[in-house]
């Protein structure tokens, strides 16, 4: 994923974390934000782009760029790797084409069992009435 065509392909800049992180919170940016041009990318068809962006959700920015935030970790090294990491499971998905569903009629004999079966209830309902007795 680092090779010099694909890198064109996204942006990573390094920000301050947000919550509680110690004596470094406020001095050292180690959330990485990665920022993915879709429109640019040559790494999916339309088709593949579409569906990364409904994949994408909120992530998508109103640019049309698909915004990755990463600050499990204290380093930079290691929120790039994982905002990497991301990127790369969304594409992967984005490139998995759905089967298309084909619409089928149920068998002959399919139907018939559903018959048998709900006469055979019915039966079992009609004897759960009341008992008649000898008058």
């Amino acid at each position: 994923m680092n090779t010099a065509a694909e890198a064109d392909d996204y942006q990573i800049t390094f920000v301050r974390s947000a919550g509680p992180g110690g004596q470094n919170v406020n001095k050292v940016a180690t959330a990485a934000q990665l920022r993915f041009f879709l429109d640019r990318s040559n790494r999916l068809d339309e088709a593949g782009k579409a569906r990364l962006r409904h994949l994408a959700g909120r992530r998508l920015t109103d640019a049309g760029d698909l915004l990755i935030i990463a600050r499990n970790h204290r380093t930079q090294e290691g929120n790039r790797r994982e905002a990497l990491a991301r990127l790369e499971t969304l594409l992967i998905a984005a490139r998995h084409v759905p089967k298309v569903r084909k619409a089928t009629k149920p068998t002959r004999a399919s139907q018939q069992r559903r018959v048998s079966n709900k006469l055979r209830a019915g039966r079992m309902k009609s004897l759960r009435g009341k008992v008649r007795g000898e008058e």
